[in-house]
C-alpha cells in the first residue's frame, strides 16, 4: 500500500504452532485451488464471452461471485446481510479495511472494483483483479479526463463500480474521512442524471477474544503475515454488510455533498452493530 492509514500499534503476532500451520496448509490449498481453478475457468469462458459480447460480461462476473462465496466458507467466516442491493447500472462506495472486502463484497453482488494501479502488479491479487475487470486508476490529475471517460463507458454498460472511497484500508473500527476527488465523475453530463449510488458498510467482528482489529490491513502490515493469520485462526469471527438506499446524484449540488451524505451513510451503518 502506498498512501496508507497509519495507528500507533497492530495487533500482536503470536507464533502460529503446529496446529496453525495445519490450518494453515489445509485451508490455503483449498482456497488456493478453489480461487485459481475459478480464475483458470473465468478465463476460458472470457474467451468466448469477450469477442461475443465485448465489453458486457453476462456470464463470468457469477464465476467470480460463486469463487468468493466458496473462499469465505472455507475460511468460515460467515456474513450477514441487512438492506437492499442496487440493481440496475450504478456505483457502490464502501469502508475499507482489509483484503477479505473484495471477498465479502464480491460474494453477495456483481460489482466491478476501482483500485490503485499498482495493484495490478501485485503477485496473485494483481492477476486476479485484471481478470474480474478491476478497473485501475492513478493518483495524478492528468489522467482525471480519462479516468472520467473510462467510468462513463463502464457505467452505461450497466456495470456496477465499487470504490473505497477513504483511499486506503484501515483496523476496521473506524470509517475515515471520504476522498471528494473521484465523485467527480458521477456528474459528467453522461451520468449525472442516470446514475445513483449506494452506500454499503461493512462492519468485521474479531473472533471470540481476538484483538477487536483482528480482521484489520493497514499501514506496513504484510499482506503474506495477515493471509497466514487469516488461515491459521481456530475459529473466525463474521462480517455483517449493511446496504442503504441508493440515492441519485442529480439530486445533490456537487460531488463534496454527495461524497458527505454517502460518508454520512456508512458511518451510521458502521456504528449499528449487533450483538
Amino acid at each position: 500500500m502506498s498512501v496508507t492509514w497509519q495507528s500507533e500499534d497492530a495487533p500482536p503476532e503470536p507464533p502460529l504452532g503446529p496446529v496453525g500451520w495445519l490450518r494453515v496448509l489445509a485451508r490455503g490449498s483449498i482456497m488456493g485451488v478453489t480461487v485459481f481453478g475459478g480464475l483458470a475457468v473465468l478465463l476460458l469462458v472470457r474467451l468466448v464471452e469477450r469477442p461475443l459480447c465485448g465489453m458486457d460480461r453476462p456470464a463470468t462476473p457469477y464465476i467470480t461471485q460463486g469463487v468468493c462465496r466458496a473462499a469465505l466458507r472455507i475460511l468460515g467466516l460467515p456474513v450477514t446481510l441487512h438492506g437492499p442491493r442496487i440493481g440496475g447500472p450504478g456505483a457502490v462506495v464502501a469502508n475499507h479495511s482489509s483484503w477479505l472486502d473484495i471477498f465479502v463484497l464480491n460474494a453477495r453482488k456483481n460489482v466491478y472494483f476501482v483500485s490503485k494501479s499498482e495493484v495490478a502488479a501485485w503477485p496473485g491479487i494483481g492477476w486476479l483483479a485484471r481478470a474480474t475487470g478491476t478497473v485501475f486508476i492513478k493518483r495524478d490529475p492528468r489522467e482525471a479526463r480519462a479516468q472520467t471517460k473510462v467510468f462513463e463507458e463502464r457505467l452505461l454498460h450497466g456495470h456496477r463500480l465499487l470504490f473505497f472511497p477513504e483511499g486506503t484500508s484501515t483496523d476496521g473500527l473506524r470509517v475515515l474521512p471520504f476522498k471528494t476527488t473521484l465523485f467527480a465523475a458521477f456528474f459528467n453530463d453522461a451520468l449525472k442524471h442516470e446514475l445513483q449510488v449506494q452506500a454499503v458498510s461493512v462492519i468485521y467482528h474479531a473472533p471470540p477474544g481476538a484483538d477487536p482489529r483482528f480482521y484489520g490491513w493497514w499501514g506496513d502490515m504484510s499482506f503474506g503475515t495477515h493471509l497466514l493469520r487469516t488461515l491459521a485462526a481456530r475459529r473466525h469471527g463474521r462480517v455483517e454488510v449493511r446496504y442503504h438506499p441508493p440515492v441519485r446524484v442529480d439530486d445533490f449540488p456537487n460531488r463534496k455533498s454527495l461524497a458527505q451524505h454517502l460518508e454520512d451513510l456508512v458511518r451510521e451503518g458502521h456504528a449499528l452493530t449487533e450483538e
